[in-house]
């Protein structure tokens, strides 16, 4: 409810200039108010849900005041965006209107769902409904055709490749076996892309023994990265739905570009990938994870700390997160999931990790007030895992290649090379 002060009294009539009480304007429905604002009904709804918005509920379904939906709508117009994501006056360099991710109130929301109500689902489940709207319990991906190519491709490359270098090239192997890789049809864009995140997860070598037809991407994907006994698989399952999909991200922004230009999901995900790999964005947990295996180890977290502040030159890895100030919520799901690990096979990794991360947090948001984000998370259950310090950087790259093509589904029915921008000469 509105104060008088603002013109609106309780029962939706609206004070005229001589103070009268003139007529109710008449209420939005719950289709209406989504509509004005942009939004689809579950968005809608957690607004609500939130205390955002304000409803009435009635036999025909929820009702909302005009004047209040209407200011709602210029508090979202108004809303600033952090400097380092735009100009120094705080405007971004870019708006895309996105359907699927939301991120708002420090919380990660899919559909208007909290990310945190996801991941005790299924990642295929997640995934699935992602890339089509349907909730399917039962989905599966099964391994993708051209797999025996991808194996081969992977198996050339020199040792000094990494686990991710093999994920790059078996989409290129796994497209060059798909006949219908160019087809931009909903239904054959929504198959390739659970054949090729299965596909970038099978071709893999294999370091503990798995049926891959009968197991859940997440038990094929530890089945790739480590051979300790799958006691925190429930960890990496969260992992990968926490990290499917999150705003506009440099990568996503080049899978968006590419989609604009009509590119094939395959070459979507290649130009992902390709933006992934960087410090800054996909492969930040690397530092992370080198980091706390020191402290592991038994090093001082202070030394370490320090030794690696001088080495990066810049922040503590796995810390800070500019649209998260206080503090990431998908770090916060998957640290307290490890800090609750107790299973025989790896309790006293899970622990040591989650001491680590501890003494590390403690140190960081003393000096600087920062906390953990969802680098330092994936470094934390990689070493309670037994994974090597590349593992964040497969993980990532499994669960956004998801997140890249609901993006270009959503970009195929955009103008085409809208997001082709202009050059302004300055030389």
């Amino acid at each position: 409810m509105q104060e008088e002060s603002d013109g609106v009294r309780e029962g939706g009539g609206a004070l005229g200039d001589d103070g009268t009480l003139g007529p109710a304007l008449p209420r939005l429905t719950a289709e209406q108010t989504a509509e004005r604002l942009g939004v689809k009904l579950e968005t809608l709804y957690a607004y609500v849900a939130r205390g955002r918005l304000d409803r009435i509920r009635t036999p025909d379904g929820s009702t909302f005041d005009a004047l209040d939906v209407e200011r709602f709508a210029a508090d979202r117009r108004r809303r600033p965006v952090a400097g380092p994501h735009g100009h120094s006056d705080g405007r971004p360099l870019m708006v895309v209107d996105t359907s699927f991710a939301l991120i708002e109130d420090g919380e990660l929301f899919y559909r208007g769902r909290n990310v945190g109500t996801l991941v005790g689902e299924r990642f295929e489940t997640v995934a699935h409904w992602a890339l089509t709207g349907e909730w399917d319990a039962g989905a599966r991906f099964p391994a993708a055709a051209g797999l025996t190519s991808a194996r081969r491709v992977g198996d050339a490359l020199p040792d000094s490749a990494t686990t991710r270098d093999r994920q790059q090239v078996a989409v290129t192997a796994l497209a060059a076996a798909d006949p219908l890789r160019y087809s931009l049809d909903r239904a054959t864009v929504v198959g390739a892309a659970e054949g090729l995140v299965a596909g970038m997860v099978d071709a893999l070598p294999a370091r503990g023994a798995l049926d891959p037809a009968a197991a859940s991407l997440a038990a094929r994907l530890w089945a790739a990265m480590t051979d300790v006994p799958p006691t925190s698989l429930a960890a990496l399952n969260a992992a990968l739905v926490l990290l499917l999909d999150h705003d506009l991200a440099v990568s996503t922004l080049a899978a968006r570009a590419a989609a604009s230009a009509r590119a094939n999901p395959y070459a979507v995900v290649t130009a992902g990938l390709g933006a992934l790999d960087s410090p800054l964005h996909g492969n930040a947990s690397r530092a992370a994870h080198r980091m706390l295996a020191r402290v592991v180890a038994g090093e001082p977290a202070e030394r370490v700390v320090a030794d690696t502040v001088v080495a990066g030159r810049g922040p503590v890895p796995g810390f800070g997160h500019v649209l998260y100030p206080q503090g990431d919520p998908r770090a916060r799901i998957l640290l307290g999931m490890l800090g609750d690990t107790s299973a025989a096979a790896n309790a006293t990794a899970a622990a040591d990790a989650s001491a680590a991360v501890d003494d590390v947090a403690a140190i960081v948001h003393r000096r600087t007030g920062l906390r953990p984000n969802i680098d330092l998370a994936i470094a934390a259950l990689a070493i309670a895992s037994g994974m090597a310090d590349d593992a964040g950087e497969v993980v990532f790259a499994t669960a956004r290649a998801i997140g890249w093509v609901v993006h270009a589904l959503d970009e195929y029915e955009q103008p085409p090379l809208r997001l082709r921008p202009v050059g302004r000469y300055v030389g």
